[in-house]
């Protein structure tokens, strides 16, 4: 047990407010610099006290960013991705932990092994597969010879095409796969007593019926915590939509928008000053729906991680 004293007490929140500051202190020179004129953010040393001309670069930085359709694209993606996830992991982690199959854990040791893969590290293959997500079905059948058989009998040549590209779905599907779900979720489920799946059996419940009504409502916290993660990675991606959006009008992101902001980088003139104070308000909009967010479920956020009481 950790001794409280007067002492300790001080250097916990030392260490609390240091922290607190190095978190804080960003995001203040952002909003700073979003309340300034060019000259004055462009004026070194930059002012810590707000300007007057905020809701001005706001509107400046949402008009040449057109950030309505950006941002409920990336609303979109990172509610399907976030529920998606939640979806495909509680599933998965419940076959693993209430099935008795033959290799079960393999099967979960292998999908635990995929966090050393993270998407940059497979995004070629990704985007192959995005390019036609029905392209290994087709590739399958051609080695088991049923294309050519089709072909011989009927004359018809089996070409399946599915395009994710420039697609919210494409935005959306290739990122649904977890395994740091899967394995909260096994986690949770092992702590829940068998008893517990022994009595619902006994009074006439099914797996299904178990896990909706039984598993789902108990694992309230871990889903809302796992929202979050889930919400904030997907809404942060940058270089998947980069690469599967060539229509960005329609498809891009708010993330990828806040480029559009910065016109001056990379002008063959090389003579344009950027306007970082726009850019800085179009910061500002960006992160704001996450913090939403976080600020909302962050009680049911930090209980779902810590909460021994299961």
């Amino acid at each position: 047990m950790i001794e409280r004293t007067p002492l300790l007490n001080a250097l916990t929140h030392a260490i609390m407010i240091g922290g607190l500051l190095v978190a804080l202190v960003p995001l203040w020179l952002v909003f700073v610099a979003a309340s300034l004129t060019l000259t004055e953010v462009n004026t070194p040393p930059i002012s810590i006290i707000p300007g007057t001309h905020l809701f001005e670069n706001l509107a400046e930085a949402w008009q040449r960013a057109a950030m309505g359709p950006k941002l409920f694209n990336s609303l979109f993606m990172s509610i399907m991705v976030a529920a998606g996830k939640i979806a495909f992991s509680s599933v998965t982690a419940f076959g693993i932990v209430y099935f008795r199959f033959p290799g079960r854990m393999i099967a979960f040791w292998m999908i635990f092994i995929t966090l050393m893969l993270p998407l940059e590290v497979r995004i070629v293959p990704t985007y192959a597969v995005a390019a036609n997500a029905l392209s290994p079905f087709q590739h399958l059948i051609a080695s088991l010879g049923i294309v050519d058989l089709v072909a011989w009998v009927s004359g018809w040549q089996i070409d399946m095409q599915w395009n994710l590209l420039n697609s919210r779905t494409g935005l959306v599907l290739p990122l649904v796969a977890t395994a740091t779900g899967t394995f909260l979720y096994r986690q949770f489920f092992l702590t829940v007593p068998a008893e517990l799946f022994e009595a619902s059996r006994m009074d006439g419940a099914g797996p299904l019926r178990f896990f909706w009504q039984i598993l789902m409502p108990l694992s309230r916290t871990n889903m809302i915590a796992l929202f979050t993660i889930m919400f904030l990675y997907a809404w942060n991606q940058y270089l998947w939509p980069l690469l599967i959006t060539t229509d960005r009008a329609n498809f891009g992101t708010a993330v990828m928008a806040l480029r559009l902001l910065l016109p001056a980088i990379g002008d063959s003139t090389g003579g344009a000053v950027p306007d970082w104070n726009v850019a800085m308000a179009g910061c500002l909009i960006v992160i704001l729906p996450p913090m939403l967010v976080v600020a909302t479920l962050q009680r049911f956020f930090i209980r779902g991680l810590v909460s021994a009481d299961k």
